[in-house]
């Protein structure tokens, strides 16, 4: 452990180290973040960027006393080393700490959701209640980097702060010109300007050596002063602050955000003026670390296993990602066809659209972090003729569920969204599972919902998606590496792939997209015990296809596997649906549960649930078994032994 860092239990310990000591400091938790994270995975690049801001933060303020608000939280890994966790030895691993603010683990830490743009209204809400509460010496100090400033809840935040300056609320805009990847739009050319000018920066530096003649507390004293004097001369000669004052918000800065004594100084009148202030601070992404900031892509924003020393990765990951070929196949579609553009909210590499971003630039829209914009953009764009494939990871959808309703789906709307991390994804914890799309997106009147099981069935989806022109379509896969291709035995008429005929008609098992392969492991188990199983993958999922349907009227136990949670989900679809067609089977619906599933790796969360091939074999030969009568089959009046491959048949293949 750095000789320094072991000695901070908690941010009262900062304040007893000198200046030199606080240079020290920075330098060990910079080397302890790339030596753990590396070895980990994580977010790197932003946390060395926040260094000096969160110490800053922290030898200033009170926490937990004073409240510290992370937007998103990604960069929160030097808030947790000085508040008490320095054992980084199981990040983001089941038992170890969080990716992510965790309240479990500290009263320290506030906001768990890192869904980006959210803080503002949160310490706007903190802050009333304080002062309501007659607690109007405590403050609430939200961290909010650049490209989180793209999100439309910040400023309907900002609008109603400036409505109410009685409280102490202090804005800490993380600058560094970047979400994951540069930031964009008219707030991006706003800031730049900021961090460019030089008349500004000039005037900082120079009136900062001038009172520093004065000397020791007395010229530092002075300094702070009459700051927000200077400031405000030097923002008229370059109008920096005409963004900020149109809000009647107080705005100090830009500070250079890895100064240390800088951050202090601006913090210290932050506090001390006792209303809503914007410390407006200039980091860079990946700081004092070299590889990271020589990385053209995203500065390490995240990272897997890596060599310490040069930035790159332990390992080759050998196969291809979904993303990677999803990627691939919208590139080669729209060389076909020249309607079709691709939309993304600040995550142009992390969901796949780089490629087509190279092949076609002028047809690659990044709305910032702004799904609803992005949503309700997409709608727009399909009524002036284009297809628009709005790409975007499964939980930030949840954000947009209202323009999928209102805006694409009453409007049928031909916009296609492709998910991207849909299902469980692991390490990074219950707000970014993917878990909810299933349940939220099929009650769109008209929406049309595939989930391929591979590669193949991924560009084939894909491809039969954006043909549709009078509705919405959804495409959704898992994070990480494409399985093995699952050829089907059979197809039905309406598109739905039987994976394996039982030998009799006892139990049909319905796949959703990457489930297929644990379906087909069950099979091979149940069907030891002399249990014929049909297994199925329906491709389209919502609604649920015909074939679905007359196949279950035909066997005795439908079992459902989905990769969401099961409340409402499409295992709950599907039995709704036989009902409404006068269908008896007995229906098993298995999925995720509705509860917020703690970070731990996709297997270990499966196994959680249930979902292993060996737990779902042993309740379904449970149900046709019967617990209490071995051997004893739940009888049907309506059914009588006819082989799957006649019932297939008569259904029709392709």
């Amino acid at each position: 452990m750095s000789e320094i860092l072991s000695t901070i239990g908690e941010p009262a310990d900062l304040r007893k180290l000198s200046s030199e000591e606080m240079r020290q400091l920075a330098a060990e938790i910079r080397s302890f973040l790339v030596e753990n994270v590396s070895r980990t995975g994580g977010h790197l690049g932003p946390n060395l960027g926040v260094v000096e801001l969160t110490l800053a933060i922290h030898r200033v303020f009170d926490s937990p006393r004073d409240a510290v608000v992370f937007d998103t939280g990604h960069q929160s890994y030097v808030h947790k080393l000085v508040t008490g966790r320095q054992d980084f030895s199981k990040l983001r691993e089941r038992g170890g700490l969080a990716g992510y603010p965790q309240r479990s683990e500290s009263p320290h830490d506030i906001v768990e959701s890192s869904h980006a743009s959210s803080s503002l209204s949160w310490a706007d809400g903190i802050s009333r209640a304080w002062r309501l509460a007659g607690e109007d010496d405590r403050t609430v100090i939200a961290v909010v980097g650049d490209g989180a400033l793209t999100g439309g809840m910040t400023w309907e935040a900002l609008n109603n702060i400036s409505d109410d300056n009685d409280r102490r609320l202090v804005i800490v805009v993380n600058d560094n010109g970047r979400s994951y990847a540069p930031t964009i739009g008219g707030m991006a050319r706003f800031l730049n300007r900021v961090r460019t000018d030089r008349n500004y920066t000039r005037l900082q530096r120079q009136s900062g050596e001038a009172f520093s003649l004065f000397g020791g507390k007395y010229g530092r004293s002075l300094f702070r002063a009459l700051r927000g004097a200077l400031h405000g001369f030097a923002s008229r000669l370059s109008n920096n602050d005409e963004l900020y004052s149109n809000l009647d918000i107080k705005y100090l800065g830009p500070v250079d955000g890895h100064d240390q004594r800088a951050m202090e100084e601006v913090f210290q009148l932050a506090k001390e003026y006792g209303q809503p202030v914007i410390v407006h601070a200039i980091t860079e992404k990946g700081h004092g670390y070299q590889p990271a900031i020589n990385d053209g892509n995203d500065q390490f924003h995240a990272v897997g296993q890596i060599d310490p020393i040069t930035g790159e990765p332990v390992s080759e990951s050998t196969g291809q990602s979904w993303t990677g070929v999803f990627g691939e196949e919208l590139v080669e579609i729209a060389r076909e066809r020249d309607d079709i553009v691709g939309v993304t909210a600040a995550m142009l590499r992390p969901v796949g659209l780089a490629p087509l971003a190279e092949a076609f630039p002028e047809r690659v829209i990044d709305v910032g972090i702004a799904e609803q914009h992005a949503v309700a953009s997409a709608a727009g764009l399909a009524y002036g003729g284009l297809h628009p494939v709005v790409a975007i990871y499964a939980t930030f959808m949840n954000r947009a569920f209202d323009q999928v309703l209102m805006d694409v789906g009453l409007h049928r709307a031909g916009v296609t969204f492709v998910l991207d991390r849909a299902g469980v994804t692991g390490p990074d914890g219950p707000s970014h599972h993917g878990i909810w799309d299933l349940a939220l997106l099929q009650v769109v009147p008209s929406i049309r919902i595939a989930a391929p099981r591979d590669a193949t069935r991924l560009r084939e989806e894909l491809r039969e998606a954006v043909k549709v022109a009078d509705a919405p379509t959804v495409v959704r896969y898992s994070k990480g590496k494409v399985g093995d291709e699952i050829e089907a035995q059979h197809h039905t008429v309406d598109g739905v792939d039987v994976l394996r005929s039982g030998s009799r008609s006892d139990v049909l098992v319905v796949a959703v997209g990457p489930m297929a392969k644990m379906a087909m492991e069950v099979a091979a188990l149940v069907e030891q015990q002399g249990i014929g199983v049909t297994v199925i993958d329906p491709r389209w999922v919502v609604p649920v296809p015909v074939s679905v349907i007359e196949l279950a009227r035909h066997h005795r136990l439908v079992v459902s596997i989905e990769d969401g949670i099961v409340v409402g989900g499409i295992g709950t679809r599907i039995r709704q649906d036989l009902r409404a067609a006068g269908v008896e089977a007995t229906v098993t619906e298995l999925g995720l549960p509705d509860e917020f599933i703690d970070h731990a790796t996709r297997s270990q969360i499966l196994e959680d649930a249930g979902l292993t091939p060996q737990q779902i074999a042993r309740d379904v030969v449970a149900q046709v078994l019967g617990s209490r009568v071995p051997h004893a089959r739940p009888e049907r009046p309506d059914l009588d032994d006819e082989p799957v491959a006649s019932i297939l048949e008569r259904l029709g293949l392709k």
